[in-house]
């Protein structure tokens, strides 16, 4: 089985470190600085955003279906960061230390699974989630905030 987990496209939000405070509570969005690490994982990147580094925080509409599971959550996204290229079956570090929810879903967006597992064993929650032929994607949360992290897909 094999699979790829994609970032989201840094080209959706770098124009955002470019807005005012005010500008970005106008669309829900807060800058900050990371504090404490880990604690920040930034969508983009893949990693943990490093203890003074910015980001920002904002919602976003992660899970955009005709249906009862589309879905919009807050997401923390670093400062001129490239969308992060992972390789087959190649699993982020930031996943391996969270609690984390695997979600997945049909080609209608309907959740057909939903499993919650230590980070640690992510590549074989994937492959168990897959196993089910009418999974056609994953969703990867993490489960105590319910945050979204990434989407995982078969290749």
């Amino acid at each position: 089985m094999s699979f790829r987990i994609y970032a989201l496209d840094d080209k959706k939000f770098s124009q955002l470190f470019e807005l005012s405070d005010f500008e970005l509570e106008k669309i829900g969005g807060k800058r900050m600085t990371v504090d404490e690490n880990p604690g920040f994982p930034c969508r983009v990147s893949l990693e943990d955003a490093a203890i003074g580094e910015e980001i920002i925080l904002i919602p976003y509409d992660f899970h955009n279906t005709i249906g009862p599971y589309q879905a919009k959550g807050p997401i923390f996204i670093r400062r001129n960061i490239k969308t992060k290229k992972l390789a087959k079956n190649e699993i982020p570090k930031m996943l391996n230390h969270r609690l984390l929810s695997f979600r997945g879903y049909d080609k209608n967006g309907i959740m057909k699974s939903a499993i919650t597992e230590k980070g640690d064993k992510t590549k074989e929650i994937i492959e168990k989630v897959f196993d089910n032929d009418e999974i056609e994607y994953i969703h990867i949360h993490n489960a105590s905030p319910g945050c979204y992290n990434c989407e995982v897909k078969r290749i």
